[in-house]
């Protein structure tokens, strides 16, 4: 007997679905990265017997059980709302950031982006923090003791960065984040 997903498998196999490899799941995602539940349903299905549980209900469950906002349902669509490596715009328009956000990186990575900035690697956008907590706590994905930087987001945009609010909280900068912007 195969055991059922867990609720952070649930989480992890949407976030690579909805962010990744919609393709390998049979979905097709709008300008925004929108695509619908019931697709979603049957794809989760066709995974295997132990994921046909997952209903509508058990999404609801996995979206507000996990601690991060990072997936979004609504009259009947299902998305990402941030970390796509496939294209998706963000669902507005750029708004003014704080004057200063933070990025926590790896201790390796902090010389190489003093020195080229900060760059949206596999990922759309370049994501931000608010706080300087916050950034560490992401920071710490890559490195026990990371680096926290600081973005002085008003130089950024005076060389044509974007920033967006993404509706979990993280920032979104619709660029690489230029060198000149970026303290340590």
């Amino acid at each position: 007997m195969t055991t059922r997903p867990t609720t952070p498998e649930i989480s992890r196999v949407l976030s690579h679905a909805l962010r990744h490899a919609p393709a390998e799941y049979g979905l097709a995602l709008d300008a925004e990265g929108w695509t619908h539940v019931s697709g979603v349903l049957e794809a989760l299905h066709g995974l295997g017997p132990q994921w046909e549980f997952v209903d509508q209900g058990v999404l609801h469950e996995v979206l507000a059980g996990t601690g991060k906002k990072r997936h979004q349902i609504e009259n009947g669509r299902i998305r990402a709302v941030h970390g796509h490596s496939v294209p998706v715009q963000p669902s507005s328009a750029p708004v003014q950031p704080p004057p200063v956000l933070f990025h926590g990186t790896g201790r390796a990575a902090a010389a190489i982006i003093r020195e080229s900035g900060i760059l949206p690697m596999r990922r759309q956008y370049v994501h931000l923090a608010e706080t300087a907590e916050q950034a560490r706590e992401v920071g710490r994905r890559k490195d026990a003791e990371p680096v926290i930087l600081t973005v002085d987001t008003g130089i950024a945009q005076a060389q044509g960065i974007s920033f967006y609010r993404s509706d979990s909280g993280v920032w979104l900068a619709g660029g690489v984040i230029p060198a000149s912007a970026v303290r340590a």
